[in-house]
């Protein structure tokens, strides 16, 4: 299998938004990723975004653009995204003093991990935790 270099992701969960820009707010301020690009069209859709937590990134964009990627992801319904984060409970606080609706609070899980799920404006469910797949 080809990748990337060590520590670098070969996998970039990829989710279009009806309002990219409000996705990119609340997932910045709300859920603590850090913009590392945007790019938009001309008439103020995102074309293509990258937020990344820890090593890993999500790419998204506006949804009604042109191309192959697009036009095979019109009718995508809502997606899950599982985040690796260190401090579940304050990574919680934040989401909720944000606003984010909280689908499952901060819960041990018989597996080990602490974890809780959140649900973005559009859908989107995402999951953050302390179990990392593949860390032993």
């Amino acid at each position: 299998m080809t990748g990337a270099g060590a520590g670098v992701p070969t996998i970039y969960p990829t989710i279009l938004y009806d309002d990219a820009k409000a996705a990119i707010r609340t997932l910045t301020e709300g859920l603590g990723f850090t913009e590392e690009a945007v790019y938009e069209g001309e008439n103020g859709a995102v074309m293509h975004a990258e937020l990344s937590c820890g090593n890993g990134r999500v790419m998204l964009g506006s949804k009604g653009r042109e191309g192959a990627f697009a036009k095979a992801m019109a009718g995508a319904g809502p997606s899950g995204v599982y985040v690796v984060v260190d401090e579940v409970d304050a990574h919680y606080a934040r989401a909720l003093a944000y606003g984010v609706e909280i689908l499952m609070e901060p819960t041990d899980q018989d597996y080990g991990s602490r974890d809780y799920m959140a649900r973005d404006a559009e859908g989107n469910v995402w999951s953050f935790g302390t179990y990392a797949p593949g860390s032993g």
